[in-house]
């Protein structure tokens, strides 16, 4: 956490209004040609005694596969945490625009379980800011806790990607080792993606995106057709991990192709276990069937 006591806000923000604010910016920032520095805001973001929905709970376990439960998803944890992280990105002085932003990497480490029923404190900071071959990158950090409680149950961190943007003073990566090459094994499923899966996983986790939304509104920001979600594709490769990852784990993805909808996405799964047979990892990838490109990777695995 940064140094500096975190600004605590009346209530989480709302998406809608942060990508508002953020398209005015861009728009302020071409016109007057201002920046908005090159160091990160001192501070970060906290909303305390936040409850999730229980409507929204049960559509995004329908959604993504997860097991209908009382324990919030580490994915749905992710998408009540969000709100909190963009109203971070989305200050003055944050030294990246917003809108744009790709996202690279995620990594959540999930110590013990949440109850729906739980009230929980969030807190949400950038940190990292450094150089990458195609622009500046970004961490942005989120931890969840129980009311009262010192230690997180829930902290995930996301690299962010500002494609373009070179900010004085920070230097770029001289060389990049890149993805590597690919070659796609027997898949153990197969999804179905139809053009709705970004407006309906917008509906539950409240990131109405637009690149996510509509061909026309992804048009609209130079995508030639809108893309699902990566959390909702890395929530759903953690929901067919299953339960066999328990209820303390860490979960890494990185997103490397966007998936075009509709789309047809397959998925491969594999798992390691100790030599007394206890579960210790399980490694997902997912391509495109078609065209052999992959879209993530990631592993979930147990924590010490």
């Amino acid at each position: 956490m940064t140094g500096t006591q975190p600004l605590v806000l009346a209530e989480m923000p709302s998406l809608s209004k942060l990508y508002l604010n953020a398209a005015a910016t861009a728009a302020r920032r071409r016109v007057l040609g201002a920046d908005a520095g090159i160091t990160l805001p001192s501070n970060g973001h906290e909303v305390r005694g936040v409850r999730a929905d229980v409507g929204n709970l049960t559509a995004f376990q329908h959604l993504v596969g997860e097991t209908a439960s009382d324990i919030l998803p580490a994915g749905f944890i992710h998408a009540l945490a969000f709100p909190l992280a963009m109203s971070v990105m989305n200050r003055e002085d944050f030294p990246l625009p917003l809108l744009g932003m790709i996202h690279l990497n995620n990594r959540v480490e999930q110590h013990s379980p949440v109850l729906f029923t739980e009230a929980v404190d969030i807190r949400a900071w950038a940190e990292n800011l450094r150089g990458h071959r195609a622009g500046s990158q970004v961490d942005l950090v989120a931890e969840v806790r129980g009311e009262g409680e010192a230690g997180a149950r829930w902290k995930g961190v996301s690299t962010y990607l500002a494609k373009g943007v070179f900010l004085p003073g920070i230097d770029k990566p001289s060389a990049s080792t890149g993805p590597g090459t690919f070659s796609a094994p027997d898949p153990t499923a197969l999804w179905q993606l139809g053009v709705d899966t970004g407006r309906a996983y917008a509906a539950v986790s409240g990131d109405f995106n637009p690149i996510h939304l509509s061909v026309l509104t992804a048009k609209a920001l130079g995508m030639r057709r809108s893309i699902a979600h990566g959390m909702y594709l890395a929530s759903r490769a953690l929901a067919d991990v299953g339960a066999v990852k328990g209820d303390s784990f860490s979960w890494d993805v990185a997103f490397e192709a966007p998936v075009f909808l509709p789309a047809r996405v397959a998925l491969d799964i594999g798992t390691v276990h100790s030599e007394t047979g206890t579960w210790q990892r399980s490694r997902y990838v997912a391509w495109n069937p078609r065209s052999g490109r992959r879209h993530f990777s990631g592993e979930v695995a147990a924590l010490a």
